[in-house]
């Protein structure tokens, strides 16, 4: 398994630094569609290139972000095309050649059916599902376009972190890798910290014009 790693971690480095900003976003693209090509080794990569000047971060975070948006968009069609019941059948018979399984689909399908449109978003934050949450938006045709402003937004915050990651850190990269669940978990309540500031200042604003519209009547 380390020498599986070992040569997947090379043919990233090599494709990072011979590709540039094209690699970088054809590498995302793919890392959507087989996800045995993990993000978390590709962007610090790029964010060790920024660090020693090789590459301009923005544009590192814009190219990575729209391979991952053309990657999610992919997996949206093949949803809404497929649907479920032809789209489990593929998993059943293939799914191990993409390291994909029933249950990762049930994974995804759990949390887009509680969280509808927003979990494209926080799906993005979260490795598990974070390609895989495109399906479920596919298989329910979810409008597009909140599903491309929810995944450009989840993508190019989650591709920052990854780079800002890879330029702190420079040679040492490598790093990272035991602290992936670290920046998810503060992703992710940084969410629910603005969710529950948005939802008690909604609460705020309904009670004020009630008690506006009782003082008028």
């Amino acid at each position: 398994m380390h020498e599986i790693f070992a040569a997947i971690a090379a043919w990233i480095t090599r494709t990072v630094e011979t590709g540039g900003y094209v690699g970088i976003g054809g590498l995302t693209l793919l890392e959507n569609l087989f996800p045995p090509i993990p993000s978390e080794l590709i962007l610090p990569v790029a964010g060790f290139l920024v660090g020693s000047g090789q590459l301009s971060f923005i544009w590192v975070v814009v190219a990575s972000t729209l391979g991952s948006l053309v990657g999610a968009l992919m997996l949206y069609g093949l949803g809404a095309w497929m649907g479920e019941e032809r789209l489990r059948t593929f998993v059943k018979k293939h799914g191990r050649w993409f390291a994909l399984s029933e249950s990762d689909l049930d994974q995804a399908k759990g949390w887009f059916d509680r969280h509808g449109g927003l979990a494209v978003f926080i799906g993005r934050l979260v490795p598990s599902i974070r390609s895989l949450i495109s399906i479920p938006a596919g298989i329910a045709r979810m409008s597009l376009l909140p599903f491309v402003l929810y995944t450009t937004a989840g993508s190019a915050f989650w591709n920052a972190l990854l780079v800002g990651s890879g330029w702190v850190l420079g040679g040492q990269w490598e790093r990272i890798k035991p602290y992936l669940s670290i920046l998810e978990y503060g992703s992710l309540a940084l969410i629910a910290a603005g969710l529950v500031w948005w939802f008690m200042g909604r609460k705020g604003r309904e009670r004020r014009a009630r008690d506006n519209a009782a003082v008028e009547a």
